[in-house]
């Protein structure tokens, strides 16, 4: 395994432990407050390091195309934007956890498009690997809780939006995790430092819009500023891999995140860990596998 997809790798365990402090961070501050905090801090720390790298000067962001700077700029400040806005739409639990489900699909519309958009070769395995992969996610989220297919569309029919958000942050990050390596290019540098900042900035909007306010603590405010190096961390690890490494394969991997996340809250909260979790932990790898393995490495050259 080269190092460029081992980045991928360390942005899946970044994010899969970062869970309980997310939670942590919105019932102290608000959601709003401590995501604006959060990738201010995030993309701060991201320019700063790019400037380091560059010698201070922002130069290699004007060699990238326009296509590439606005296109996946866009898709990624709209992915943040729409899970947030989605799950802050939910009514419930249930809806919580069914829109997370949807969240959850972009591992596997990432390898989808990778065979739209950067031409790989799938095979006839690609779908049951995707299903058994996308079942095992079902039984970690939703750990007994009821969902049923009836359940599903009665709280799709009377909170269309929310799913629709939901859908469309899928579809966002594995559209972005694509057009980040064919507009960006592999030998190219990218700007996910700048897109973590603008999303930044996007949050402190809707902030100020919205007049979301609570008081902050010294707890608040560190853990704030760790998940915020923590972030930046883990977006510039994926980016590095989306666009020089083995896209398939971390993509694949991605199915691991919310059962790296279940098991991390289990050992955290020593709480014992289900039978569905364990099935669900077989079925992931399983369709990992088959994911990875259905589709070739190989890239047809694009004209953009």
């Amino acid at each position: 395994m080269d190092r460029n997809t081992a980045a991928g790798l360390g942005a899946i365990l970044i994010w899969s432990t970062s869970i309980a402090l997310v939670r942590s961070i919105s019932e102290q501050v608000g959601p709003l407050a401590g995501a604006a905090a959060v990738y201010l801090i995030g993309g701060i720390f991201s320019l700063v390091l790019l400037l380091c790298r560059s010698k201070g000067s922002l130069l290699p962001l004007r060699g990238l195309s326009g296509k590439y700077l606005a296109g996946c700029g866009l898709l990624f400040v709209l992915y943040m934007l729409a899970l947030f806005v989605a799950v802050s739409m939910a009514a419930d639990r249930n809806q919580v956890l069914e829109i997370g489900l949807l969240n959850y699909l972009w591992p596997a519309l990432t390898i989808l498009f990778s065979l739209l958009l950067l031409h790989k070769k799938g095979n006839f395995i690609l779908l049951p690997g995707t299903l058994l992969a996308l079942s095992g996610v079902f039984l970690v989220l939703s750990q007994g809780q009821s969902i049923s297919p009836a359940s599903v569309a009665g709280n799709v029919a009377g909170n269309p939006y929310a799913y629709a958000l939901g859908l469309a942050a899928a579809v966002s990050w594995g559209l972005y995790s694509n057009l980040a390596r064919r507009w960006g290019g592999p030998g190219a540098g990218g700007a996910v430092e700048l897109f973590i900042l603008v999303t930044g900035i996007v949050f402190l909007l809707l902030f100020w819009l919205t007049g979301e306010g609570r008081a902050w603590t010294w707890r608040a405010g560190l853990e704030v500023t760790f998940m915020g190096l923590a972030t930046a961390l883990a977006y510039i690890l994926w980016d590095r891999a989306m666009r020089k490494g083995d896209i398939v394969f971390v993509a694949a991997c991605s199915y691991f995140t919310p059962l790296l996340s279940t098991f991390l809250s289990c050992l955290y909260l020593q709480v014992a860990a289900g039978f569905s979790l364990w099935v669900g932990c077989l079925l992931i790898v399983a369709g990992s596998f088959l994911s990875w393995v259905s589709v070739s490495d190989r890239e047809t050259p694009t004209a953009d």
